[in-house]
Protein backbone atom coordinates (compact mmCIF):
# COMPACT_ATOMS: atom_id res chain seq x y z
CA UNK A 1 0.00 0.00 0.00
CA UNK A 2 1.30 3.15 -1.04
CA UNK A 3 1.24 5.40 2.34
CA UNK A 4 2.20 8.38 1.52
CA UNK A 5 -1.07 8.36 -1.51
CA UNK A 6 -3.15 7.38 1.00
CA UNK A 7 -2.46 10.07 3.73
CA UNK A 8 -2.38 12.65 1.70
CA UNK A 9 -5.93 11.53 0.31
CA UNK A 10 -6.74 11.75 4.81
CA UNK A 11 -5.29 14.85 4.81
CA UNK A 12 -7.78 17.87 6.60
CA UNK A 13 -7.92 20.89 4.04
CA UNK A 14 -7.87 24.62 6.09
CA UNK A 15 -8.91 27.63 4.34
CA UNK A 16 -6.53 30.66 4.72
CA UNK A 17 -7.33 34.17 2.90
CA UNK A 18 -9.25 32.12 0.31
CA UNK A 19 -6.31 29.53 -0.18
CA UNK A 20 -6.87 25.95 0.69
CA UNK A 21 -4.15 24.28 2.38
CA UNK A 22 -3.88 20.27 3.41
CA UNK A 23 -2.68 19.90 6.22
CA UNK A 24 -0.09 16.94 6.59
CA UNK A 25 2.69 15.41 8.56
CA UNK A 26 5.30 16.02 6.19
CA UNK A 27 4.81 19.49 5.12
CA UNK A 28 3.62 20.88 8.21
CA UNK A 29 4.52 18.40 11.63
CA UNK A 30 0.32 17.42 12.14
CA UNK A 31 -1.20 15.29 12.31
CA UNK A 32 1.91 12.94 13.85
CA UNK A 33 4.70 11.32 11.65
CA UNK A 34 4.25 7.55 11.62
CA UNK A 35 7.54 5.92 11.11
CA UNK A 36 6.29 3.89 8.76
CA UNK A 37 5.03 6.93 6.37
CA UNK A 38 8.41 8.64 7.04
CA UNK A 39 10.33 5.21 6.19
CA UNK A 40 8.23 4.77 2.75
CA UNK A 41 9.21 8.02 1.66
CA UNK A 42 12.77 7.81 2.65
CA UNK A 43 13.36 4.79 0.55
CA UNK A 44 11.76 6.81 -2.22
CA UNK A 45 13.94 9.55 -1.87
CA UNK A 46 16.80 7.09 -2.14
CA UNK A 47 15.73 5.12 -4.99
CA UNK A 48 14.74 8.33 -7.12
CA UNK A 49 17.47 10.93 -6.16
CA UNK A 50 20.98 10.82 -6.89
CA UNK A 51 23.00 9.96 -3.68
CA UNK A 52 26.36 10.30 -4.91
CA UNK A 53 26.77 13.56 -3.45
CA UNK A 54 29.02 15.31 -0.62
CA UNK A 55 26.21 16.67 0.97
CA UNK A 56 22.78 17.13 1.80
CA UNK A 57 20.96 20.45 1.84
CA UNK A 58 17.79 20.96 3.24
CA UNK A 59 15.99 24.71 4.14
CA UNK A 60 14.58 24.52 7.54
CA UNK A 61 12.12 23.73 9.09
CA UNK A 62 10.19 20.95 7.63
CA UNK A 63 12.73 19.32 5.33
CA UNK A 64 14.87 18.84 8.26
CA UNK A 65 12.97 15.51 9.86
CA UNK A 66 13.34 14.04 5.88
CA UNK A 67 16.84 14.67 5.41
CA UNK A 68 17.81 13.72 8.68
CA UNK A 69 16.32 10.04 7.64
CA UNK A 70 18.02 10.05 4.19
CA UNK A 71 21.01 11.20 6.14
CA UNK A 72 21.31 8.28 8.27
CA UNK A 73 20.38 6.01 5.96
CA UNK A 74 23.26 6.82 3.49
CA UNK A 75 25.68 8.46 5.45
CA UNK A 76 25.96 11.45 3.84
CA UNK A 77 26.30 14.52 5.84
CA UNK A 78 23.45 17.16 6.23
CA UNK A 79 23.41 20.98 5.90
CA UNK A 80 20.29 23.06 7.34
CA UNK A 81 19.42 26.17 5.54
CA UNK A 82 18.60 28.69 8.28
CA UNK A 83 16.22 31.60 8.93
CA UNK A 84 18.96 32.33 11.44
CA UNK A 85 22.35 34.29 10.78
CA UNK A 86 25.18 33.17 12.74
CA UNK A 87 28.27 35.02 11.13
CA UNK A 88 30.14 32.09 10.45
CA UNK A 89 33.28 31.98 7.82
CA UNK A 90 31.81 31.46 4.73
CA UNK A 91 28.03 32.09 5.34
CA UNK A 92 26.18 32.87 2.34
CA UNK A 93 23.08 34.80 2.42
CA UNK A 94 20.16 34.39 0.50
CA UNK A 95 16.32 35.90 -0.22
CA UNK A 96 13.87 33.18 -0.03
CA UNK A 97 10.36 34.78 -1.84
CA UNK A 98 7.74 32.03 -1.80
CA UNK A 99 4.16 32.83 -2.77
CA UNK A 100 3.28 33.51 1.16
CA UNK A 101 6.27 35.00 2.37
CA UNK A 102 9.67 36.54 2.02
CA UNK A 103 12.43 35.76 4.51
CA UNK A 104 16.55 35.62 4.75
CA UNK A 105 18.02 32.31 4.85
CA UNK A 106 21.25 31.47 5.34
CA UNK A 107 23.78 28.75 4.11
CA UNK A 108 26.64 27.39 6.31
CA UNK A 109 29.33 24.54 5.42
CA UNK A 110 28.71 24.16 1.85
CA UNK A 111 31.86 24.78 -0.01
CA UNK A 112 32.96 25.44 -3.64
CA UNK A 113 33.13 21.71 -5.27
CA UNK A 114 31.21 20.01 -2.95
CA UNK A 115 28.50 17.80 -4.95
CA UNK A 116 24.87 18.36 -3.33
CA UNK A 117 21.64 16.73 -3.19
CA UNK A 118 18.64 19.23 -2.57
CA UNK A 119 16.09 18.06 -0.35
CA UNK A 120 12.92 19.69 0.94
CA UNK A 121 9.79 18.54 1.35
CA UNK A 122 6.75 20.44 -1.01
CA UNK A 123 7.57 22.29 -4.00
CA UNK A 124 4.81 24.96 -4.13
CA UNK A 125 6.43 27.88 -5.93
CA UNK A 126 9.91 27.06 -5.95
CA UNK A 127 10.64 30.23 -4.27
CA UNK A 128 12.56 28.71 -1.63
CA UNK A 129 13.99 26.01 -4.26
CA UNK A 130 15.49 28.90 -6.52
CA UNK A 131 17.17 30.93 -3.49
CA UNK A 132 18.57 28.54 -2.02
CA UNK A 133 19.88 26.65 -5.99
CA UNK A 134 20.97 30.95 -5.92
CA UNK A 135 23.29 30.89 -3.11
CA UNK A 136 24.72 27.24 -3.96
CA UNK A 137 25.89 28.39 -7.49
CA UNK A 138 27.23 31.53 -5.88
CA UNK A 139 29.15 29.40 -3.29
CA UNK A 140 30.24 27.07 -6.68
CA UNK A 141 29.00 23.47 -5.46
CA UNK A 142 27.88 21.80 -7.89
CA UNK A 143 23.89 20.76 -7.28
CA UNK A 144 23.97 16.98 -8.17
CA UNK A 145 20.05 16.72 -7.70
CA UNK A 146 16.59 18.28 -6.55
CA UNK A 147 14.03 16.50 -4.55
CA UNK A 148 10.93 17.41 -3.33
CA UNK A 149 8.56 14.81 -1.44
CA UNK A 150 5.11 16.23 -2.80
CA UNK A 151 4.54 18.74 -5.65
CA UNK A 152 1.27 21.27 -5.05
CA UNK A 153 0.47 21.88 -8.87
CA UNK A 154 -0.65 24.95 -10.21
CA UNK A 155 1.45 26.28 -8.09
CA UNK A 156 3.97 28.76 -10.13
CA UNK A 157 6.91 26.67 -10.06
CA UNK A 158 9.87 28.89 -10.61
CA UNK A 159 12.44 25.82 -10.89
CA UNK A 160 10.58 24.73 -14.54
CA UNK A 161 12.15 27.03 -16.56
CA UNK A 162 15.58 26.71 -15.01
CA UNK A 163 18.46 24.05 -15.37
CA UNK A 164 16.81 21.97 -12.62
CA UNK A 165 14.61 19.37 -12.76
CA UNK A 166 12.73 18.71 -9.32
CA UNK A 167 12.06 15.49 -8.77
CA UNK A 168 8.89 14.84 -7.08
CA UNK A 169 7.19 11.74 -5.45
CA UNK A 170 3.63 12.78 -5.50
CA UNK A 171 1.76 15.41 -7.34
CA UNK A 172 -1.25 16.92 -5.86
CA UNK A 173 -3.61 19.54 -6.02
CA UNK A 174 -6.74 20.61 -4.05
CA UNK A 175 -10.00 20.48 -5.49
CA UNK A 176 -13.96 20.86 -4.21
CA UNK A 177 -11.94 20.28 -0.42
CA UNK A 178 -10.13 17.71 -0.79
CA UNK A 179 -6.74 16.27 -1.80
CA UNK A 180 -6.86 14.86 -5.39
CA UNK A 181 -3.56 13.03 -6.46
CA UNK A 182 -2.52 14.26 -9.70
CA UNK A 183 0.58 11.98 -10.65
CA UNK A 184 1.16 9.46 -8.04
CA UNK A 185 4.49 8.37 -9.02
CA UNK A 186 5.75 11.95 -9.31
CA UNK A 187 7.96 13.97 -11.37
CA UNK A 188 11.47 12.40 -12.60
Amino acid sequence: MDQLAESLREAPIIEKDGYHYFVHPISDGVPMLEPSLLREIVIKIIRKADVDVDKIVTPAAMGIHLSTAVSLMTDIPLVVVRKRQYGLEGEVALSQVTGYSENEMYVNDVDPGDKVLLLDDVLSTGGTLRGITGALEEIGAEVADVVAVIKKVGGGNELEDGQYDVKTLINVDVEDGEVVIVDPQGDG
